[in-house]
């Protein structure tokens, strides 16, 4: 059972990184076309209606993947009356914010977002329908399919935005990229799923699950209001040019921290979930913690240290004003996977509850702080933000410790030494590459020295869980 368990997370962990590496290429590729093909007016548009769109999602989805993963032994009935019930939450949630769309146009005091806000809600009724099958896929560690499944919607959805936004569709060539995407995606689970709901249907599966799913749904919408507070904010207080900076740097920098999240996400409910013993969980979380900073460190502060080459480079200087927006978010992307990983853990033993009063307590904390400081600019709110979900991180701390034994000090021996490697690398390579005058000479020496350091140097402390990596990836290369 060990060594399954051991070969099934390495597998989850080795197509999760091929997965999200692939995703979030296409995604700069993607993202660079687009970026020079439309407008900062046009990213503003999409932002002012994001947090609707996630919230609405989070609601017809109704934590049960995390519901039906937890649950032992579920059956078609489980997964069936999960789908009819999701698919229900979906379009009724769809027609009730079609007809309040001119209500969140006056609200930005923008008639256009009325008809945009009704097609781009389409996106979260469409992706109800495949709730079932994707649960059936993450609880069975079906990595490798969602690999697929994934590449292939963001291949077919980037080429489908670029195609219209080239011929002058502007912010609607980004809705409709979004529509193709969840329609992919959701033909593809049912697909490699090899299910299909039967027409019967029993409430008994939902009222059982409820209990965990319901905080587990509080819980994401605050999660969504922590993460997407400042897109609101800013568009009520500021300028569609202004909020467009802010969400270029933000889908930046979720492009970099979502490859190391979304590796961990794959993995960590379902494994730790099939663990009963907390010792062993322990052992478990601390190896997964440190193959976490391992990577998220230099991944996100590297974003940090090379965004302005990359911006100019790469979309150019008419989105330079992203660049301290976008250093900024990256100090909290690099705390984003471990924080994700600490909460998966809770949820893995069912403690639906804490997450959610947690996630709510941080809600509350950080609105209270931004409130008391948006006159002092864009730039301190973002800092504000940043520095908030960092300091949480001790909040979700104690209550692992309480559930599995994990002191500060091991956690921090854990992480720490990777953080401190990583500046390091990144400080000696600022001092070689600050003379080069070439931008795309820089940008390149800024990549190669700081990368070579890091490897260097945790292969010369012998860190054990880079020699292990590279041990499994010669093991399968071999294979």
């Amino acid at each position: 059972m060990a060594e399954s368990l051991k070969d099934k997370t390495a597998k989850g962990l080795f197509w999760g990184g091929f997965s999200n590496g692939a995703q979030q290429l296409l995604n700069l590729l993607f993202g660079i076309v687009l970026a020079r093909l439309l407008d900062v007016n046009d990213y503003g548009m999409i932002a002012m209606l994001s947090i609707f769109s996630l919230i609405a999602s989070t609601l017809q989805e109704g934590g049960f993947i995390s519901a039906l993963t937890n649950r032992r032994n579920a059956s078609h009935a489980d997964f069936n009356s999960v789908f009819w019930f999701c698919s229900a939450v979906g379009f009724s949630l769809y027609a009730l914010l079609a007809l309040a769309a001119p209500l969140i146009s006056a609200f930005y005091s923008i008639d256009e977002l009325t008809p945009l806000a009704r097609l781009s809600f389409l996106s979260f009724a469409i992706s109800s329908l495949g709730i079932a099958p994707r649960a059936i896929l993450f609880k069975n560690l079906k990595v490798k399919q969602a690999t697929i499944i994934n590449l292939s919607a963001l291949l077919i959805s980037g080429c489908v935005g670029i195609l219209l936004a080239y011929n002058g569709w502007a912010y609607w060539g980004i809705a409709w990229q979004t529509i193709t995407f969840v329609s992919v995606t959701t033909a593809l689970n049912f697909y490699f799923a090899k299910w299909h709901p039967s027409l019967s249907f029993s409430i008994k599966p939902i009222r059982e699950m409820f209990g965990f799913s319901s905080k587990i749904i509080v819980t994401n919408i605050f999660t969504i209001i922590n993460n997407d507070l400042l897109s609101v904010i800013l568009g009520r207080l500021y300028s569609q040019h202004e909020v467009g900076n802010f969400n270029q740097a933000n889908k930046w920098n979720s492009m970099g921290h979502n490859l190391i999240t979304g590796m961990i996400n794959g993995i960590a409910q379902p494994v730790f979930s099939s663990i009963d013993n907390s010792a062993r969980q322990l052992a478990v979380f601390r190896k997964l913690l440190r193959f976490t900073a391992l990577v998220s460190f230099p991944v996100m502060l590297g974003i940090c240290f090379i965004a302005p080459e990359f911006i100019v480079i790469a979309i150019t200087d008419k989105w330079i004003e992203s660049v301290p927006l976008l250093q900024i978010l990256c100090c909290w992307g690099a705390f984003v996977p471990i924080i994700k990983l600490y909460t998966n853990l809770l949820i893995s033993r069912g403690l639906s509850g804490i997450y959610m009063w947690c996630t709510i307590a941080l809600s509350a904390v950080q609105l209270s702080l931004i409130c008391c400081s948006y006159s002092l600019g864009i730039s301190w709110i973002v800092m504000i933000f940043v520095a908030t979900h960092i300091a949480w991180l001790l909040v979700w701390h104690r209550f692992v410790n309480r559930e599995i034994g994990l002191r500060l000090f091991d956690s921090l021996r854990d992480i720490a030494p990777f953080l401190v490697i990583a500046i390091v690398a990144i400080a000696a390579s600022s001092l070689v590459s600050c003379h080069i005058g070439n931008i795309y000479l820089r940008f390149a020496a800024k990549i190669v020295v700081t990368a070579a350091l890091y490897i260097a140097i945790i292969w010369r402390l012998q860190a054990r869980i880079f020699h292990e990596c590279i041990d499994y990836l010669l093991k399968r290369h071999k294979q």
